[in-house]
């Protein structure tokens, strides 16, 4: 058998993602080609673009599928005002807060919150002043959404 073809059953192995010893097995048992495991490892060396192009097309998949699911995410997060309070928790840290994040209150006010390291809960930044019942469904959003952590 040619190197050109022995070179392209490890190409079509590798595009199905079998282990270098599975293929060492493989081109031993089926196509009767004693190769030690270096012989193997230098000709896939060889193939690296078609290596480097199988982790380009993957990641690129990966990237898509990222994309699709942070899309279907953002379509499910109701709009300020339609009656639903949105609290999210910011993954960056600040300075003097435990925790803290924003809030889109279901009357369509929206604000900063941060939670201090003495436990207190405090509103930052508000574009206008929530109802009692926007800080009732507000308090109850944020433990859910700390509990999701």
């Amino acid at each position: 058998m040619e190197q050109d073809q022995i070179k392209e059953i490890i190409k079509t192995e590798l595009l199905k993602k079998t282990s270098l010893s599975d293929i060492q097995k493989l081109l031993a048992d089926e196509h009767k080609i004693k190769m030690t495991f270096m012989e193997l490892r230098i000709m896939v060396s060889e193939l690296e673009e078609i290596i480097a192009g199988m982790a380009q097309e993957e990641a690129a998949a990966d990237q898509e599928a990222i994309d699709a699911e942070k899309e279907e995410d953002l379509n499910d997060i109701p709009e300020p005002g339609d009656g639903k309070t949105v609290v999210e928790v910011s993954k960056l840290a600040r300075p003097g807060a435990m925790m803290h994040g924003s809030v889109k209150f279901a009357s369509g006010v929206s604000a900063e919150w941060i939670l201090d390291q003495m436990g207190r809960l405090g509103l930052d930044k508000a574009s206008g002043e929530p109802t009692e019942d926007d800080i009732k469904e507000f308090q109850q959003e944020l433990q859910k959404a700390l509990r999701g952590m």
